[in-house]
């Protein structure tokens, strides 16, 4: 199911996006909810719950029956915490 996912958003929705400087990251399907981040200049965009629901939800929904819900994920990645928490703790102990 993920090569269907991946397709209609590489023919549906990555145009759009990278005229915006932007793309999409699928995090995960679940229980027939697909997960999804916006990442470059979309990842900040105040518009990005818009863009979810008019430009990333329906050719998904339209195109893979087994998807029933298209949820935009802004949570924090582990990877950008740790970043974070690493970028602190250097500042802390006075490192460059």
């Amino acid at each position: 199911m993920l090569d269907r996912i991946e397709k209609v958003l590489d023919e549906k929705v990555r145009p759009a996006l990278k005229n915006h400087d932007g793309d999409i990251k699928v995090v995960r399907v679940e229980d027939g909810v697909l997960y999804f981040r916006m990442l470059g200049q979309c990842s900040n965009c105040p518009s990005a719950v818009v863009t979810a629901e008019e430009l990333v939800a329906p050719p998904i929904l339209e195109a893979i029956p087994e998807i029933r819900q298209v949820v935009l994920d802004t949570t924090v990645s582990d990877e950008l915490w740790q970043d974070a928490m690493e970028l602190l703790r250097r500042r802390h102990n006075g490192e460059a």
